[in-house]
Parts: structure tokens; C-alpha cells; sequence
């Protein structure tokens, strides 16, 4: 896996889906150019909810590690948004695509997670083409969750999750 130790910038999304470069202070802190921290977080309901499928259900997770966790994620999609937007922009293009990511996470060195969102990026869209043509058609909806994306656990099981072993085998 890439290293970002040792980068002092860092990207942050900014409004309007931009990114801003921000600077580590002397303590080691990223420094906030908004005036809520918190606006360039994942929220941490979200992190803990996916942090909690991959535990034991008797686990306990402490609020410090719930924000730690939050802020790492965070921090890991701004930098591979902001290596996407810099190609997309170089490439004068508006729009950011799951290709971009892909290719920003090989730039970046995370090639090992680069297959398995590949197989379910091309699985999503799959799906989303085929609720398009059902849709063009007017045959009525499956009975289906609204769920547009396929589920991760079926993803796991499918053998295209790589990230997480002891997730697999406590799910079989």
C-alpha cells in the first residue's frame, strides 16, 4: 500500500466538490481553512456503521477510534479525489469518473485495490444499465432493494473483496 507518511499538503474538498490544498500545522494536525472541521469528514454514523460489520457483534468501538477512523477515511478518499480532479482537469474535463479513481489509485500506488473496485465498478454498471433498459421500456421495477449499488456482503462473497479476511470468514 502507498505511504502518504512524510507528505506535508494534503487535498480537502472544499465546496462545490473542489479541492483545496491544506497544510499540517507543527503539532501534526491538519490545519482548517472552514470553519467547521467537520464539513470535510465522512460522517461518523456512516464510518462506525461500516466499522461495526466488520467486528464481532458483542465488540465495542471507542468514540477516539470512531474519529480517528473517520478522519483516515476522509483524508484517503480527498487524496485520491484530488490526484482524479488534477487528471481530470489537466484532461479539461468537469466530471470525475470511477476510471479516474481507479487510475488516480494506481498513480498513487494502491494498485492492490484496484481490481476488486474495478469488478464492482463494472458490476454496478451493469446493474445500472440494466434498470435503464427496463426503465426505456417501461416493464415495472423489480421487487428488488432501491438499492442502486450491489450489495458489499454478496460482493465479498463473491471472491472479488480482497481487503479483510477475517470479514469473509466471519460472514460464511
Amino acid at each position: 500500500m502507498a505511504s502518504m507518511k512524510g507528505r506535508r499538503s494534503r487535498h480537502h474538498l472544499g465546496t462545490g466538490g473542489s479541492h483545496q490544498l491544506v497544510s499540517d500545522d507543527e503539532s501534526g494536525h491538519a490545519s482548517d481553512s472552514s470553519p467547521k472541521e467537520q464539513d470535510r469528514f465522512l460522517p461518523v454514523a456512516n464510518v462506525s456503521r461500516i466499522m461495526k460489520r466488520s467486528l464481532p457483534a458483542n465488540a465495542k468501538i471507542s468514540k477516539e477510534a470512531k474519529e480517528t477512523v473517520q478522519e483516515c477515511v476522509s483524508e484517503f478518499i480527498s487524496f485520491i479525489t484530488g490526484e482524479a480532479s488534477d487528471k481530470c482537469q489537466r484532461e479539461k474535463r468537469k466530471t470525475i469518473n470511477g476510471d479516474d479513481l481507479l487510475w488516480a489509485m494506481t498513480t498513487l500506488g494502491f494498485d492492490s485495490y484496484v481490481g476488486p473496485l474495478k469488478a464492482y465498478l463494472n458490476k454496478y454498471r451493469e446493474t445500472e444499465g440494466e434498470k435503464n433498459l427496463m426503465a426505456r421500456h417501461g416493464e415495472p421495477p423489480s421487487n428488488e432493494p432501491d438499492d442502486a449499488s450491489p450489495a458489499i456482503p454478496s460482493f465479498a462473497a463473491s471472491g472479488f473483496y480482497s481487503v479483510g479476511e477475517a470479514w469473509d470468514q466471519r460472514k460464511k
